[in-house]
């Protein structure tokens, strides 16, 4: 299996410009977590990515494993993936339960109408 390492930015740079235009212009605050889950999903993607094409071996791996002879896979970028994906998991759930909080408190999830730490 042989590929560049090019296509895989190229490609988490317009999921992350996606997810940071969404964060920055959205007044939602739905939105703007889903924004901040794009990010975090590019930068799973920059890690899986660099782990398979510079990981230990580099372009001495064959479909992950190395050619050397052992046959332990090389998953440092994907276990740091996962640990990614966990805080994701743990922000979403978080910033879901603070969104309910203030839409029970001030009946809006508009994040320009939410100034309760204004002097």
């Amino acid at each position: 299996m042989s590929g560049h390492l090019a296509p895989y930015l190229i490609i988490s740079a317009g999921l992350f410009s996606l997810g940071l235009f969404g964060a920055l212009t959205r007044r939602n605050a739905v939105a703007v977590l889903m924004g901040i889950e794009l990010m975090l999903n590019a930068a799973n993607l920059n890690l899986i990515a660099f782990n398979r094409f510079l990981g230990p071996g580099g372009a001495s791996t064959v479909n992950g494993m190395p050619v050397d002879g052992s046959f332990t896979p090389l998953l440092a970028g994907h276990a740091f993936a996962v640990v990614v994906i966990t805080i994701a998991a743990a922000e979403a759930a978080v910033g879901l339960a603070i969104i309910l909080t203030i839409y029970k408190n001030a009946r809006t999830i508009n994040v320009d109408e939410i100034n309760w730490m204004r002097w």
